[in-house]
This record gives C-alpha cells, structure tokens and sequence, in this order.
C-alpha cells in the first residue's frame, strides 16, 4: 500500500480526548492478552479503548487478526491468515463471563479463504456465550461473506440479539476505500437478514470524512432503510497512519446532529451520530435507546 502524499488536516479540539488508562483497563487489557484473544479496540486503534476497557466492556475479533482484504481506511492486519483457531468461541465466552458482560459484541477480519467466510465460528461464538451466560445479549458485526446468503443463515441461525454489517462509506468512493466490497452486496446482506430472521434488529453503520457529500451520506441512509436496516451508526474517520486515506474533512458535533435528525426523517429508526461514535461503541445503549424510541 502506498503512501498518500495530501497532508492531513490538522485535528479539531472536539476529536482530543483523555485516554483512561486506570485499572479496570488494564485488567480487560490483560485478560484479553492470557486469553489469547483479539479486541477491535487495539487492533484497529479505536479512539475509545480506554474508555470502553474501563467499563468492562469490549469488542472481540474472532477469526484471527490477519484480514484478507486491505481497505484504505483500517488499521488491521492484512495478509494470508493461517487456518483459524476451533477454541475461540469457547475462550470469547470465557472472557465474557469472566467480564461479568451483559451485553457482547463480536466482530471479525475478513476470511474471504474460507468456503462460509467463517459463519461456523460466528454461530458457535454466539452459541457459546448463550450457553454460558443466558442473560447476555449478542451483537454479530459480519464482512459480507462475499454475498454468499448460505453463510449468513448459519449465523443467524444461532440467535444473535443485532446483526450489523457496516456499508462504511458512499458508491461513488467505494473502490477507492473499500476494494474487494460492493456496495449493493452489502445493502443485500442487510435486507437477506431481515428477510431470514425478523425478530433479530438490523444494523449498519457509515463514516464520513473521506470525500463524500452530505446528500450522499443521506443517501446511503435511505437506501440501507429501504433494505431493512433499523439501527445506523455514523462517526468520523480518523487516518491512522499516512499509509492510510487523508481525512478530507471533519465534520463538527451539530453537523453530526443534523445528519442524525435529517436521516431518521428518511425511514431509519435510530441514528447514533458523533465524532467518536463506531458501530460498537457502547453498543448496549444503541440498542436501549432504539428499543426506547419504538417502544
């Protein structure tokens, strides 16, 4: 991958946040580390680690950390991955249990070498949490699976609580940010989960900040409505490295709001919109507060 040579904007003072490093961080951060587990919270540095560790919450990547694909926007490792691991779902539930969680969220690289693009781990991860901790709710965030639907009902055969799966950004810059993905696929993934099981919530969410219009972004949002999404997530890219996309631009806290209220008009029933808002972050209340509105 190669470097991009435009200058990234300088940071605005709502994006610099106090890390919290205290000890309840350092006991999720150990524990993932003796489990031999992976977080989405360190391996694609997520802005929010210290503040989700230190309420004992976490998002695990099943599957590996080495992704298949290599968009310009995530900070995952990319390569070949070497098999996968039959006791992960076990030790996710362990750690789980071990958190005292009531509410998991489960993640992963993309393994387009596998024939069900790792849907037999998912279920079982999920399986595996029921099992051990009934009371706990579960939320699969899935790659696409490279469409294949066969896959998707095996995971959602195993009773996930939310199935996301992210569009990431609009059409027009599709290619550019997320090579190997399409995006009526996508927003086909979303819709076959509504079609297969209607008492699990559909979820997605998008960043911006990569190039895009604001009536693209209400576009996006339309569209992932008319195909059975429920719950939207919409939050700032940050580059990474410079071997990452530039940001093109940083978009304030009332115009994540207004994108919030403009979207909700357009058919989706809960926005969750801010700088620092990711698809997991604090995902728990997502759901609460789409359960709330609709009653």
């Amino acid at each position: 991958m190669g470097a991009v040579d435009k200058k990234s904007l300088s940071k605005p003072t709502w994006l610099k946040i106090r890390p919290q490093f205290d000890e309840v961080y350092r006991e999720v951060k150990d524990l993932v580390s003796e489990m031999g587990l992976h977080t989405v919270c360190q391996e694609a540095a997520c802005p929010n680690v210290g503040e989700c560790y230190s309420a004992r919450t976490a998002t695990f990547i099943i599957l590996g950390d080495t992704c298949t694909r290599s968009c310009r926007f995530c900070d995952v490792k990319k390569g070949s991955p070497a098999g996968f691991d039959f006791d992960e779902p076990t030790r996710v539930a362990e750690a789980c249990e071990k958190l005292n969680m009531r509410f998991a969220v489960i993640t992963s690289v993309t393994r387009d070498d596998l024939p069900d693009g790792g849907a037999a781990i998912f279920a079982e991860t999920t399986r595996s949490i029921k099992s051990m901790i009934p009371s706990c709710g579960v939320e699969l965030l899935i790659p696409d699976l490279t469409g294949n639907i066969d896959a998707l009902e095996i995971i959602l055969d195993s009773g996930p609580d939310v199935l996301a799966h992210n569009i990431e950004t609009v059409p027009r810059i599709y290619s550019r940010v997320r090579p190997g993905a399409d995006y009526d696929r996508t927003l086909n993934i979303l819709k076959s989960t509504a079609d297969l099981r209607n008492d699990i919530i559909v979820k997605s969410g998008i960043m911006v900040g990569l190039g895009e219009t604001r009536d693209e972004v209400l576009e996006v949002i339309e569209n992932a409505a008319h195909h059975s999404c429920q719950i939207m997530t919409i939050g700032q890219y940050l580059r990474p490295s410079k071997w990452h996309l530039p940001v093109e631009k940083y978009y304030t806290p009332e115009e994540f709001k207004i994108l919030k209220e403009e979207g909700e008009t357009l058919g989706m029933k809960y926005i969750e919109a801010g700088p620092l808002v990711r698809s997991s972050y604090m995902a728990h209340r997502q759901l609460a507060l789409y359960r709330n509105k609709i009653g």
